[in-house]
């Protein structure tokens, strides 16, 4: 039995949609709401408010995903409420994989608002979609739903089940093995009540073994838990950086990538403060590339702890950047002769003990800045002695 809402009243976790003062909720009761667009994680709501914005403004139903979406399909609705005064709620889900010629046959009932369009997307659907139709349209972003909804949804999809039971360590196995998903806790619920009326933790934990996270292949699930592990790790957190580290491991993201960024981090972000963080990164990339998991994942953590305890220092890679901008700008200098190739007056400076004074620049420029710190600190010092005892 699914427990379905039908007001914005009844739907939980997205109070800034739903509560009376909400814009999207006043323009609803308004009957004014334009075309909107929702985008959030899995089993937030998106259908629900979608259902509930036709029931509230009177409007028929047509539920649609834009993977099996035919344009034909659109436009006998179109044709059908053409000249009614009633017009339809056309809801598209997985909208960011609208094609353009579908999208192109929105576009003229959108400008004359003959129909509604909403649509919904685990990822942000603006990237997606036209110059056109963003124009026309509003977007609204859901969020995972928090412990304390969940906790709310379930008591109210149990208590539709009179004859059943659930012990308070399955409760919380079913909120917290769920990942803010209230579809999945619902289900993974309903699937055990087939089996048994007495529902506990070893039952779900058959059904379910791991909780539930988004996979990393996912657009911004990739991308934020790659930030966070690369922030973490510039920020020296070795408890926050193995966690994303495994977040990423679990949710399928291959080792050649999260090695490929731990060496680009070694440059970046710890560069000469320790030089040995990039031979060791290297190390890693070139290990799991012929290892592969399970066992890459002790070689990436071994990779992530030790550039957590290493000093950090960008000095290089500002530098470089610093330089680029300069050549881009247009300061192209002309090469000393003393350093072109075979000019007799290059001073080899091995000849002079390993330093010797001479021009490399036509005219002086400085892009580095050294730090005090770790191994670059000792790079600064000696750099400082030549050229005072030059």
């Amino acid at each position: 039995m699914k427990n379905r809402v039908l007001s914005f009243d009844e739907l939980l976790g997205q109070e800034h949609l739903t509560s009376k003062n909400s814009p999207l909720r006043i323009l609803c009761e308004k009957q004014v709401l334009g075309h909107s667009f929702f985008f959030g994680p899995a089993g937030c709501g998106k259908t629900s408010i979608a259902r509930i914005i036709a029931k509230e403004m009177d409007m028929p139903f047509y539920e649609f995903n834009a993977t099996s979406l035919k344009i034909e399909q659109l436009r006998k609705i179109f044709e059908q409420y053409k000249n009614a005064l009633q017009k339809p709620l056309i809801f598209i889900d997985e909208v960011h994989r609208l094609a353009k010629n579908q999208q192109e046959v929105l576009l003229p009932v959108m400008e004359n608002n003959s129909v509604l369009i909403i649509g919904a997307s685990t990822e942000n659907p603006f990237f997606s979609l036209t110059s056109a139709i963003r124009s026309r349209s509003m977007l609204f972003e859901l969020f995972s739903i928090n412990n304390e909804a969940l906790k709310e949804v379930l008591n109210k999809t149990l208590a539709l089940h009179v004859d059943a039971t659930c012990k308070n360590d399955a409760k919380e196995y079913l909120i917290k093995s769920s990942g803010g998903d209230a579809r999945a806790m619902i289900n993974l619920l309903e699937f055990a009540l087939h089996v048994d009326k007495d529902i506990n933790l070893d039952l779900l934990k058959s059904l379910r073994p791991n909780a539930l996270q988004a996979g990393s292949s996912e657009a911004g699930v990739h991308y934020d838990l790659t930030s966070a592990l690369i922030k973490s790790i510039r920020g020296s957190d070795i408890d926050a950086s193995i966690y994303y580290l495994a977040r990423l491991i679990d949710g399928g993201e291959s080792a050649d990538f999260i090695a490929r960024r731990l060496v680009i981090l070694a440059s970046e972000d710890v560069g000469n403060a320790n030089p040995q963080a990039l031979t060791l990164s290297t190390s890693c990339l070139t290990s799991v590339s012929k290892i592969g998991y399970p066992e890459a994942r002790i070689i990436l953590a071994q990779a992530v702890v030790y550039l957590c305890a290493s000093p950090k220092s960008n000095s290089s890679y500002l530098a470089i950047n610093k330089a680029l901008k300069s050549v881009r700008d247009g300061n192209i200098l002309e090469i000393p002769k003393n350093i072109t190739q075979q000019n007799e007056n290059y001073l080899y400076p091995h000849d002079f003990g390993g330093y010797v004074k001479q021009n490399y620049l036509s005219k002086n420029l400085k892009f580095i800045e050294l730090k005090d710190i770790g191994y670059e600190a000792k790079m600064k010092e000696w750099l400082k002695n030549i050229n005072t005892f030059s």
